[in-house]
């Protein structure tokens, strides 16, 4: 990912903020407060912050219309959409005609078989069963042939609704949208949240009834949390938290939630359950569990849509599985823009595949599922910051059938014969208007942080901006840090846990989906982590805990296996990253299939991510003078040792004065018949007899016949260094020592002294990610 480093001038810094602390300013001045009454505001969402509905272009209209067919007693029906915005909306919309007096009823679309928005056909069911005002929630602003069917049957259709606005909106009797109030003075409400604003303003009181099923629609659907979405969520939560709705209860019950609910419960827990409904069926059930007044049907209810939820889960594992292996079965990289289409993909859950394909690829991902019969294709896109789906897609709005969404969401259909054209449209699109940095995922860093600095109070500090959520993301730090320790965790063992411990400190790192990259992070290396802050509470302990986003390496890495049997195992190449294997023995083979080059073979600098030690040289000098010509990221010492010098005995110059004395004594010595005898009763090795006795037959000291060895008569003067076999055995030694039986430490220092010196003096140019 890229890291974006957004610290604040501290000159400029929070002049007009006083009473909170230096870090409470930087985030607050991060999200555009500069003022003591905004400050207050955003600390301290209340409902005195609201706006009053009736300043929503069309309100006042459609009020009227409601309250003379309540008067009339004539029908109302709720035409909703499937999703969690939808479900909860549609609820609020009902809950709010009741109370008013209303005869209703509400209509959400099979996803399957009517697809997204309104229909003719369901006008038409509407129309026969006696119905003369449909109120949209959550759809609607792009049915303008659906708006002009109702207005031929006689029906007055009232749309809410929140969705991006088309050049051309629909013919209704009136519109309930916020970009389209001018005078209304925010305008990223969720489907609900424009729901809620009616119920308001049917009911003419502030309805905080409603509130519980607000929060979910407003955090399920991604808006942004800021201005009135972020009291709405706030104070929903406190609503939903202590909520008496059968529903709810029943939702908590199943999902086993305790205590305080908070947008990640929402959002991880509650939303993707209501979605499933309507991801797989007719999304009914999920209105009837939050309209529900009975317990005991409300938690049959639950049940059904945890177990559809579940069923849920499979379907979006078995999709997003096929639809990853189509895009990396594409040679090089993913295309600018990702379309993926087959038979049989169940289109509710696209939206799911599209956002983890986004994830894995960062590219924008359209998924279709194709219906041969009917000749058409139908899907959901997501797609990364910058490149907004809602204004590319209508560039090419001639390709599809229906499309409707938001800048980094959308669905649609479209011809099978289109989806061609669709992906070379959208991949022109990106090639214009995308950089190379745009394909990378942006990570927004408040400040980096020392370990000891971390607290419970700085979280809590943290935690008065919740809710969380789009327009005002959780706050990301950087942490620089050698963990304790690094393991692996999860059932597939597909996740990494940190120890981060000082002497004042400890906090455990999690990084969910990293597992991969266990084999990539060296021990003892210094990691530059960035994540958010957090508590971990278990057994009524809290512990300190940072949950990582993404990981950096930034200085070379070593990885020790020496002496190992299980090379193949411990070292994993990445794809797209440059290994070689060095062999200073003339080996031919290497793990992982790694091509191997013989030290003699390099004679020009090169550059790779990871450098492999296959065997040892003879000579120091023949490894330090490759070192000197090679820049690696990641050094493997994975040799190991057939015969060690280390490990025998090695005779100091008292063992060779007594060795010369013993000869002088006897005259001759038997090495084939004596040499053990002495080893024994000395208690050396056999090897350092015979050494012993071949360097002072190299220093003319003795002579050897057949296995005996007499003393020189007139021996020369020569120091034992002369020898060049007790120099070759010194360095043999030496060696062993250095760079075999040396702890981590010793080894990863000496490594430094010769690695990547071309490199010492050039200014390092950071490079994030692993």
């Amino acid at each position: 990912m890229k890291w974006n480093f957004t610290y604040s001038d501290p000159q400029k810094s929070g002049e007009g903020l006083p009473g909170v602390t230096p870090l409470t300013k930087q985030l607050l001045e991060k999200r555009g407060i500069f003022d003591s009454e905004s400050a207050e505001q955003f600390l301290n969402p209340s409902v005195d912050q609201l706006h009053d509905p009736m300043l929503m272009e069309g309100m006042e209209q459609a009020i009227a219309r409601v309250k003379r067919a309540i008067n009339a007693e004539e029908p109302i029906l709720v035409f909703g959409d499937y999703d969690a915005d939808g479900v909860s909306s549609t609820s609020v919309m009902v809950e709010a005609l009741k109370k008013a007096g209303a005869i209703c009823d509400f209509y959400i679309p099979n996803r399957f078989t009517e697809g997204y928005g309104p229909n003719k056909e369901a006008f038409q069911f509407a129309f026969d069963s006696g119905y003369t005002v449909i109120i949209t929630v959550d759809t609607g602003i792009a049915a303008m042939e659906e708006a002009d069917f109702a207005k031929e049957l006689g029906i007055d259709l009232i749309i809410t609704d929140h969705h991006e606005v088309q050049e051309v909106l629909p013919d209704a009797h009136s519109i309930i949208h916020p970009k389209t109030s001018a005078d209304y003075p925010f305008q990223e409400l969720a489907g609900v949240g424009v729901a809620f604003k009616f119920a308001q303003a049917l009911l003419g009181r502030f309805s905080e009834e409603f509130l519980d099923l607000v929060v979910i629609g407003t955090i399920a659907d991604l808006v942004p949390l800021k201005g009135e979405n972020r009291i709405l969520a706030s104070i929903g939560l406190q609503a939903i938290s202590q909520s008496k709705r059968p529903g709810i209860l029943a939702l908590r019950k199943v999902c086993s939630l305790e205590g305080d609910m908070n947008e990640e419960t929402i959002g991880f827990t509650i939303g993707p359950r209501l979605n499933a409904v309507g991801r797989l069926q007719d999304a009914s059930p999920a209105v009837d569990l939050l309209l529900s007044e009975d317990m005991e049907e409300a938690e049959q209810i639950a049940t059904f849509i945890n177990q559809l939820n579940q069923e849920r889960q499979k379907i979006v594992a078995s999709i997003a599985k096929e639809a990853e292996e189509m895009v990396s079965s594409t040679e090089g990289e993913a295309e600018n823009v990702i379309v993926v289409a087959k038979e049989g993909w169940n289109p509710g859950v696209l939206g799911i595949v599209a956002s983890k394909l986004v994830r894995q690829f960062d590219r924008p991902a359209i998924v279709l599922a194709i219906d041969s019969e009917k000749g058409e294709a139908k899907g959901s896109a997501r797609s990364i910051d910058a490149f907004d789906l809602f204004t590319n897609c209508m560039e090419v709005r001639d390709r599809f059938i229906h499309f409707g969404g938001h800048a980094q969401a959308a669905g649609m259909t479209l011809a099978i014969e289109q989806i061609e054209g669709l992906r070379e449209d959208l991949i022109q699109l990106a090639e214009e208007k995308l950089s190379d940095d745009d394909y990378q995922q942006v990570l927004d860093i408040e400040t980096t942080v020392e370990l000891e600095d971390i607290s419970l109070k700085q979280i809590e500090e943290v935690n008065q901006l919740r809710p969380f959520g789009m327009g005002n993301p959780k706050p990301l730090f950087h942490l620089k840090h050698t963990p304790k320790e690094v393991r692996l965790i999860g059932s597939k063992k597909n996740h990494l846990k940190f120890q981060f411990q000082s002497n004042k400190s400890r906090i455990d790192g999690i990084a969910f989906g990293m597992g991969e990259l266990y084999p990539q992070i060296a021990p003892h290396a210094s990691l530059d982590i960035v994540g958010e802050l957090g508590v971990n509470e278990w057994n009524g302990r809290k512990n300190l805990q940072v949950m990582v986003k993404d990981i950096s390496v930034k200085e070379w890495q070593l990885f020790d296996y020496r002496g190992s049997k299980h090379l193949e195992k411990n070292i994993l190449v990445p794809p797209k990253e440059n290994y070689i294997a060095i062999s200073f023995q003339g080996r031919t083979e290497a793990p992982c299939n790694v091509p191997v080059y013989q030290a003699g073979e390099f004679l020009q600098d090169t550059t790779v991510d990871g450098l492999l030690l296959i065997d040892l040289p003879d000579h120091m000098s023949v490894l330090t003078d490759l070192l000197s010509r090679v820049e690696a990221r990641k050094v493997f010492a994975c040799y190991h040792l057939q015969e060690s010098t280390f490990l025998k005995t090695w005779p100091s110059r008292d063992h060779f004065k007594w060795f010369y004395g013993m000869l002088l004594k006897r005259g001759s010595f038997n090495l084939h018949k004596e040499a053990d005898l002495l080893a024994n009763r000395k208690g050396w090795d056999r090897s350092m007899v015979e050494f012993i006795s071949e360097v002072f037959f190299e220093l003319d000291f003795v002579k050897m016949e057949d296995g005996i060895i007499t003393v020189e008569s007139e021996p020369s003067q020569k120091d034992l260094q002369e020898s060049s076999l007790y120099r070759e055995r010194e360095e043999q030694l030496q060696m062993e020592q250095t760079l075999y039986y040396s702890t981590y430490k010793e080894l990863k220092k000496w490594f430094d002294q010769y690695l990547n010196q071309r490199f010492k003096h050039v200014k390092e140019e950071v490079v994030n990610g692993l």
